[in-house]
């Protein structure tokens, strides 16, 4: 599998630094030490509440850009890290910025503490004054843990102790998992392959290929269950050391806390969500017969159906992405162009590159920048456009300030999501060919299954490690034993694992990067398909609060933003209005597989209404009609 990515598909880092050893990057941090020791100087002897409200103002202002100027180095740096994971110079920079960052940290960490211990009352009475209602969630949402803070030295001790603890952890993880490579025989000849070009095999149209080398890709990483199981423990255990010392009352409760998202709202999604897992299963005995296989394996879960093995080259995935996002709207396509006009995207193929796929959304000051392994096919096409959409997302919520910039993590997942469906409706539309359209239909089928049910999975397992480590150390067998458990009760007899599938907990880098943030794409996902089917329903009157919602980053619970657009997260028919559209979903690939409809088989549901008088919902072109 030859890398599809043109030489124009790497980034162009120049508008951060012009390279690692810039003396810029030094100058910065200088820059950033020395406002922050101004900073201290100013404010760490005086009640940060007695301030007047101008005072307090220009205080928070300038808090958020000594923050934005000091992590600039960091987010060059880790930019350099994730291109090449085995680069020493790279290596050593991003150290060396972990460290300083961390530094800076501690010099502004009292002023937060100030922020989260202020009195209620004050708080109120500052927040009267009109240009400090910005500031309104971010304040609120900083005093939320004032119960779970600790006293300064303890907070700064529990800072520096993270960069010999949880961050060495990661940042083994990164650089052990991207210095794997895989030999696999293709077409008669032993190559040497990435983690990223191994699993995009998942993806061929040969069901040998693909078992082969999922289980050459499984197979290596349980050859080095040692370190994986320890740094998977270590993270584990760490963060329940962390949560004790701070009061939190359950693994999630952070998590859930940073983002105003009530624990029974989450787990109300997660049960909707499991009753639907016969769905699923109903979903791959259809698409085994489709492919002409008695059952699926877990290898077959992505395998194309005739017609979706088209090769994409970057040139042309380019070109489709720009004409979806711009009929979707003219901003979205606007922004778009400027990722590759200005190359803010890295693409291409190489040993020692971050193996997935991520947008950093960077500050509001700057522009962000994507990470893909792009090897040609039709899932990395579908990839491209979900990071733009988070790509879109950041760059529109450059208007908040620091505060207030990043999206509450339920909504994290919003506009990538619907970048995907706004991509697979313009190939729908533009394809006429029957067996091609049934192809694009399974493979939206198959991604909104990994994002909702396969998520589900991976959340309920983190959340059953969580609660066996508290009680000892797990052993690999244990973890694996888990991991096929939580799987079969999505599977049932639908899908076969591979033995080696045991070891598929261990390149999930969720687990190591951000805990418990897989539960959010679940969100995501289901909002985005009860939002699109407000968008199919109301049309163009849709869009401007689409694009209020992402411009206003994180600058309220996601109760609040989505309450602007009619979404209630607190009631469960939610839940089953998004997985309604995926049971349409379903029901038009049924009707147009070549042995007719065959919905007897689906399990009945509640689902809603999708019907609309501009006929959308009707036959159109022989392909599934809910995208037209």
């Amino acid at each position: 599998m030859e890398d599809s990515a043109s030489p124009a598909a790497a980034w162009d880092l120049s508008d951060l630094y012009q390279a690692p050893n810039d003396p810029r990057i030094a100058q910065g941090w200088l820059n950033a030490s020395a406002q922050a020791e101004a900073f201290q100087s100013r404010y760490r002897a005086i009640d940060i509440g007695a301030l007047d409200p101008p005072d307090f103002l220009q205080a928070l202002r300038d808090y958020e850009r000594i923050q934005e100027e000091g992590i600039r180095p960091l987010l060059y740096a880790s930019l350099l890290f994730s291109e090449d994971t085995q680069n020493a110079e790279h290596k050593a920079l991003f150290q060396k910025a972990k460290e300083q960052w961390v530094a800076l940290e501690s010099a502004l960490l009292f002023f937060r503490l100030a922020l989260i211990q202020l009195p209620e009352s004050r708080l109120q009475a500052l927040l009267e004054y009109p240009p400090l209602e910005t500031y309104r969630h971010p304040l609120q949402l900083l005093r939320r843990f004032r119960s779970f803070t600790r006293p300064e030295k303890e907070e700064e001790i529990l800072q520096k102790k993270n960069m010999t603890g949880r961050s060495a952890f990661i940042h083994l993880f990164d650089e052990f998992t991207g210095s794997f490579i895989f030999r696999l025989e293709v077409e008669g000849q032993e190559r040497e392959f990435t983690g990223s070009q191994i699993l995009a095999f998942l993806h061929s149209p040969h069901r040998e290929l693909r078992e082969r080398a999922f289980r050459l890709f499984l197979d290596h990483h349980g050859r080095n269950q040692l370190v994986l199981t320890s740094i998977f423990n270590s993270l584990i255990h760490d963060a329940q050391v962390e949560d004790d010392l701070r009061g939190y009352r359950g693994p999630m409760d952070q998590t859930l806390l940073e983002n105003m998202i009530p624990a029974e709202t989450v787990e109300i999604m997660m049960g909707v969500t499991e009753a639907h897992y016969p769905l699923a299963q109903k979903y791959w005995e259809l698409k085994a017969r489709l492919l002409g296989l008695p059952r699926l394996k877990n290898s077959d879960l992505y395998a194309p159906l005739p017609g979706a093995q088209q090769e994409i080259d970057y040139d042309r995935a380019q070109d489709l992405l720009l004409r979806a996002f711009s009929n979707f709207h003219p901003e979205f396509g606007r922004i778009a162009r400027q990722f590759f006009d200005q190359r803010w995207i890295d693409a291409a193929i190489r040993k020692g590159k971050y193996g997935g796929a991520f947008c950093a959304g960077m500050t509001p000051s700057l522009h962000p920048y994507l990470l893909l392994n792009f090897t040609g096919n039709l899932r990395d096409l579908m990839t491209l456009a979900h990071e733009m959409g988070h790509g879109v997302h950041f760059f529109m919520a450059r208007k908040q300030t620091w505060m207030n910039f990043d999206p509450p993590l339920p909504l994290a997942e919003t506009a990538s999501v619907f970048g995907e469906m706004v991509m697979i409706q313009t190939l729908l539309e533009e394809e006429k060919d029957p067996s091609i359209r049934r192809s694009l239909l399974a493979l939206e089928i198959d991604d909104i299954l990994a994002t909702v049910f396969r998520q589900n999975v991976l959340t309920r397992f983190e959340q059953e490690a969580y609660r066996l480590r508290r009680d000892h150390l797990l052993s690999p067998e244990e973890i694996g034993d888990l991991w096929q458990r939580v799987n079969r009760q999505l599977f049932g007899h639908a899908v076969e694992m591979l033995p080696e599938y045991r070891w598929g907990w261990s390149y999930i880098s969720h687990f190591i990067h951000s805990r418990f943030y897989c539960f959010s794409y679940i969100f995501g996902e289901l909002v985005v398909l009860a939002l699109y089917s407000r968008y199919l329903s109301e049309g163009p009157s849709f869009l401007p609060r689409f694009i209020q919602l992402l411009e206003s980053g994180g600058s309220g619970t996601p109760v609040e933003l989505l309450g602007r657009m009619g979404i209630e997260i607190q009631r469960p028919d939610l839940w089953e209005m998004g997985l309604g559209m995926l049971r349409h979903l379903i029901d038009e690939l049924q009707r147009l597989s070549p042995f007719g409809d065959t919905s007897g088989g689906i399990p009945p549901a509640d689902s809603p209404d999708l019907s609309n008088p501009a006929g959308r919902l009707g036959p159109s072109g022989g392909g599934s009609s809910i995208f037209n």
